[in-house]
């Protein structure tokens, strides 16, 4: 495991410190985290069901669409076609909702953080509109998911929204919103949480879990996910790691709050291919 990168640590801890949008567990939203998931592998259709209930038990919807940025991200959601493999369409109003998601986002004290500290390293533009042509062509910008397929996929449709790859596997999917919107109308099945070394049980405040879930008949074994967290702060979180790395795949762990994570983020050529948390364990144990 590489070691603790206090730098980023700092970084992150303030942006979270920062994030006023953020929901909080109790108040906002409630979980039922509910059984131990089993062991599953990708594409296995007998994964078992350990969770009755949906995952989320509750959210203050209008708390959600009350924040514009919260608001300009949900409008985005519908906007992808999840096979991929199919091309992507991208109309005008679309890219005006991703310009409206960008200059919310772009408005709060969270990407300031990550602007300034990206500044300090050179490799952000100064100029906030210049700053939001660079993270709309990492985020936004279509690409092929294979070689020599049609655009069909970007970053954000793949973290945020997820995809499915030849109707058995599920791609990215990573953001709560997401999954708790498709849980309301019964696309997505939660099928227990996946538990760590050492912390048997994830409790109803944790905001980081990992969980097992199925969507669109394909099942995901593992899947990690910030719970409750502003858009932008997953946005910001995942630019600054795939700005300070030209690997093709980065791991930096990382503590934030009481969580220790391991941030991965996946580059496909300029654009992000997927990024996600990884729990590695909490000091609370």
């Amino acid at each position: 495991r590489k070691a603790l990168n206090w730098e980023l640590s700092k970084l992150f801890n303030e942006m979270w410190d920062a994030d006023v949008h953020r929901l909080r567990p109790g108040r906002d939203y409630t979980i039922e985290v509910q059984g131990k998931a089993g062991p599953a592998q990708q594409g296995d259709s007998a994964v078992q069901d350990n969770a009755v209930r949906h995952l989320f038990h509750n959210v203050n919807e209008e708390r959600l669409r009350s924040i514009k940025t919260f608001a300009t991200f949900i409008s985005l959601l519908d906007n992808y076609e999840a096979s991929t493999g199919v091309a992507e369409v991208v109309t005008p109003e679309e890219i005006v909702e991703n310009n409206h998601f960008l200059d919310a986002i772009l408005a709060t004290k969270v990407m300031r953080l990550a602007h300034d500290y990206l500044l300090k390293k050179n490799l952000a533009k100064p100029n906030l509109a210049d700053f939001k042509h660079q993270l709309y062509d990492i985020w936004f910008q279509l690409y092929a998911r294979k070689e020599g397929d049609r655009p069909d996929s970007c970053g954000f449709e793949h973290v945020f929204v997820g995809e499915t790859r030849h109707g058995k596997e599920i791609l990215g999917l990573h953001n709560w919103v997401q999954f708790y919107l498709q849980e309301k109308h019964n696309q997505i099945d939660y099928k227990g949480y996946v538990a760590r070394k050492n912390k048997m049980r994830p409790d109803k405040d944790d905001q980081v879990l990992s969980i097992q879930f199925s969507w669109k008949g394909s099942d995901k074994p593992v899947g990690s996910i910030f719970i409750g967290v502003s858009p932008e702060f997953e946005f910001a979180l995942y630019t600054v790691i795939f700005l300070l790395s030209e690997e093709r795949v980065t791991r930096e762990t990382v503590k934030i709050e009481e969580y220790e994570l391991q941030v991965v983020v996946w580059r496909h050529g300029h654009h992000i291919g997927t990024a996600y948390p990884v729990l590695l364990s909490t000091t609370s144990e």
